[in-house]
């Protein structure tokens, strides 16, 4: 009884040492606007589409319809390879700054185009943006966080998102009654992205960056911004513990390929990939055709969509720093397999069987439910958790350009292999590689919860 007495005052004194969130709360609070661009940026031509394409001339036009939905991605592609660049070069804070810039220049471009030329670009420029704007977000708030809430912050980014896209889709509702209001669609964009780029001048920037830069005195004194001084000197002290002889060498490709810390970059990589592969973007992009071929509107279909998403999201912030990383990826990949069976057993039923609608909406529902718990928000943290600090930002910036690359894919291919193979083994595909992510992390992942970056760095040093 005694020493259950003396565990439970051990626990509580612990509970009680631990850094005050409101330290570091509002830092993250400002740097989930880019998740929230990000989110809205992605949703924010689907409803306006066909007014766009009308007031602009290329109505009918599907390749110049598909080029201002997909364009973004190609931009964000690019922005992704420099981001990693840019958060190393000009610290964290600065890069998001730098991230919002893009965007802003882009949205405005939009808003103003009298043609597809200028769409086009305005699209192209948002999309940059995007591309540098994410990755260097999940450093930056993975860099900040105590320990003890750094997989509570991470899943904020996944909700940043989730909001992005409700509001894209509630801001576009009244596109189809009012003349013009895709351009107001495009112009409140940038109000987020300005509160971004003049809000981080006043955010602490990473002590992670500041040490890696040989900048300790700076270093410390935001540590105590994060912590309160009673923390600082110990997570100072753990910073020492970090491998030296990285802030002046230059991280190459070759190096995160086949250097010391290829294994954990090819895991990360990996994450991406059958994070895309599992067939999350082609429900995204083309859930409302399942809702309308049953009478429901699309606006409602992507409101079931985008609710499922949130509540997915909130759970997610609820378990992660409780159950841990490696549980929520294993269960996410696995009930999402399910999820894509039940879409598999509907699309093997006839079309007017009465159960085919419910199968696919349950099946539907219960994939972006899942996702959104595990495998939406736990890769992007996780990477930023198991990278050492001095490949952190690049290695990072290379695994979000293999997500890139993936997701253009998959919307690319997703309708023409529909219509060669059918649905049946479309979905079979996206089910078996649900299945194999739950191996891959099964074998390969290791759990980060409650760690220090610091110890998990050092855990996964390589010995040579």
């Amino acid at each position: 009884m005694e020493d259950d007495l003396v565990l439970v005052l051990s626990a509580l004194e612990k509970e009680a040492t631990k850094p005050p969130w409101k330290l570091s709360f509002p830092h993250v609070l400002v740097a989930t606007i880019v998740s929230f661009l990000f989110g809205y940026h992605l949703g924010v031509v689907n409803e306006p589409l066909e007014s766009i394409s009308t007031d602009l001339g290329f109505v009918g036009n599907s390749m110049a319809e598909g080029l201002v939905v997909s364009i973004c991605l190609a931009g964000a592609f690019v922005g992704s390879l420099i981001s990693g660049r840019i958060a190393d070069e000009f610290g964290r804070c600065r890069a998001l700054q730098l991230s919002a810039l893009p965007m802003l220049l882009g949205a405005s471009i939009c808003a103003t185009s009298k043609s597809l030329v200028g769409m086009l670009l305005g699209r192209l420029l948002v999309g940059t943006g995007l591309g540098v704007g994410p990755p260097v977000a999940s450093l930056y708030v993975t860099e900040i966080s105590p320990a003890h809430l750094r997989g509570t912050y991470g899943s904020m980014i996944q909700i940043g998102s989730g909001l992005g896209l409700m509001g894209a889709l509630l801001i576009g509702f009244p596109v189809k009654t009012i003349f013009g209001w895709w351009r107001i669609c495009f112009w409140i964009s940038t109000i987020p992205a300005a509160i971004l780029a003049l809000s981080m001048v006043f955010c602490v920037e990473s002590p992670y960056w500041l040490y890696k830069q040989g900048r300790n005195i700076e270093a410390e004194a935001e540590l105590e911004k994060l912590l309160g001084s009673t923390h600082a000197k110990a997570a100072m002290a753990e910073l020492s513990k970090l491998e030296k002889g990285g802030e002046i060498t230059s991280v190459k490709l070759v190096e995160l390929l086949y250097g010391r810390h290829s294994r954990v970059v090819f895991l990360g990589s990996t994450l991406f990939a059958l994070q895309q592969l599992s067939g999350i973007n082609a429900v995204f992009y083309f859930s409302s055709s399942v809702f309308r071929r049953a009478g429901v509107s699309s606006n409602l279909a992507s409101v079931f969509v985008g609710i499922a998403n949130l509540i997915g999201c909130a759970v997610a912030l609820l378990l992660m720093d409780k159950i841990g990383r490696k549980v929520l990826l294993i269960c996410s990949f696995f009930s999402m397999g399910m999820s894509m069976a039940l879409q598999v057993l509907a699309a093997n039923l006839s079309v007017s069987s009465p159960n085919v609608f419910y199968l696919y909406l349950t099946g539907m529902l219960l994939f972006v439910l899942m996702f959104a718990i595990g495998a939406g928000p736990v890769p992007a943290l996780l990477l930023t958790e198991i990278f050492p600090n001095r490949i952190r930002a690049k290695a990072m910036a290379f695994c979000m350009s293999v997500h890139w690359v993936l997701n253009f894919m998959v919307g690319l291919m997703f309708l023409q292999l529909l219509d060669q193979v059918g649905p049946q083994w479309v979905y079979s595909m996206f089910c078996a590689c649900c299945f194999l992510a739950v191996v891959v992390v099964k074998q390969n992942v290791m759990e980060t919860k409650g760690k220090s970056l610091q110890e998990i760095e050092i855990a996964l040093l390589p010995r040579d």
